[in-house]
C-alpha cells in the first residue's frame, strides 16, 4: 500500500468517526471504527466496524450505517477534499472479540501450567 493511500485511510477514518459520533446513536452497544481500506483509484472504501454487544445488534449497526452512508459521505465530502469521494461500504469486524477469546484461552493454559507446577 502506498504512503498516500495510507494517509487517506487515516484521514477518512478520523472523519467517519467524527460523523458517526455526531449523527448516530446506538443504545446499549459500543461502536468503533477499526480501519478504512481505500481502493487505489479512491472510488471505493471498506470501513471496518467493531461492535461490542450482541451479534444481532452488530448486524443491525452495520445495516444502519450502510443505509445512511450517503449522509456520512456528504459530511466527508465537505471536510475532505479528494479527486473522488469514495463510496463507503461498512463491514462488520469482530477482531476485538476474537482477540479477547484468544487471551482467555491463553489465560486458561497459563492457569493449567501453574497448577501442574504446584503439584510437583
Amino acid at each position: 500500500m502506498s504512503q498516500r493511500i495510507s494517509k487517506v485511510n487515516e484521514l477518512l477514518k478520523r472523519e467517519i468517526i467524527t460523523c458517526v459520533e455526531r449523527n448516530f446513536e446506538f443504545p446499549d452497544v459500543l461502536v468503533t471504527i477499526h480501519a478504512v481500506d481505500t481502493a487505489p483509484n479512491l472510488r471505493t472504501a471498506k470501513v471496518y466496524v467493531g461492535v461490542i454487544g450482541d451479534a444481532n445488534e452488530a448486524k443491525n449497526v452495520v445495516q444502519k450505517l450502510n443505509k445512511k452512508r450517503g449522509i456520512i459521505q456528504n459530511e466527508m465530502m465537505k471536510r475532505v477534499v479528494l479527486r473522488n469521494t469514495p463510496q463507503l461500504t461498512f463491514v462488520g469486524d469482530n477482531s476485538v472479540e476474537r482477540g479477547v477469546h484468544v487471551l482467555s484461552i491463553l489465560d486458561e493454559i497459563g492457569d493449567i501450567d501453574l497448577e501442574e507446577e504446584e503439584k510437583v
